[in-house]
């Protein structure tokens, strides 16, 4: 008796299998688009200052201290000047007394004050006007490249 399909008298199979060729060819595809547009991202560049390339400041600056357990500290950056602990609330007001209009700001902070407190006075005073800002880094503990 003749096949129902036709000539041959061979009846076919169905494949139970996956053709993953297509597969492969559009990967390769997408491949090939990703290396070639790759380069041409540019990714965001930052450039961190070292502790080496630290500025020196010109005229004797205004230095908050921030201490480990989050008290606030000023001093003229002079010889011989002592630390005077504010209130953090007061901070901005202190500041303005004593900064004139060449003095620049640094915030001296402990290594295990957190960084979001540094910056939450960063932010304070940048946002009431104090422009010359700046953080306060020990040169000398700076490793060696």
């Amino acid at each position: 008796m003749p096949s129902v399909r036709g000539g041959t008298g061979r009846s076919r199979r169905l494949k139970n299998e996956i053709n993953v060729v297509p597969y492969i060819d559009v990967m390769l595809v997408l491949l090939v688009i990703f290396m070639v547009t790759a380069p041409m991202i540019t990714p965001g560049l930052i450039e961190l200052p070292s502790v080496g390339q630290a500025s020196e400041v010109r005229s004797k600056p205004l230095e908050v201290q921030v201490g480990e357990d989050g008290t606030i500290s000023l001093r003229m950056r002079d010889a011989g000047q002592e630390f005077e602990k504010i209130n953090s609330q007061n901070l901005v007001a202190e500041v303005r007394t004593r900064l004139t209009a060449d003095t620049p700001v640094v915030i001296a902070a402990d290594g295990r004050v957190p960084y979001e407190t540094v910056m939450r006075i960063m932010d304070q005073l940048r946002s009431n006007g104090i422009s010359k800002l700046g953080l306060l880094v020990d040169q000398k503990s700076a490793p060696e490249r």
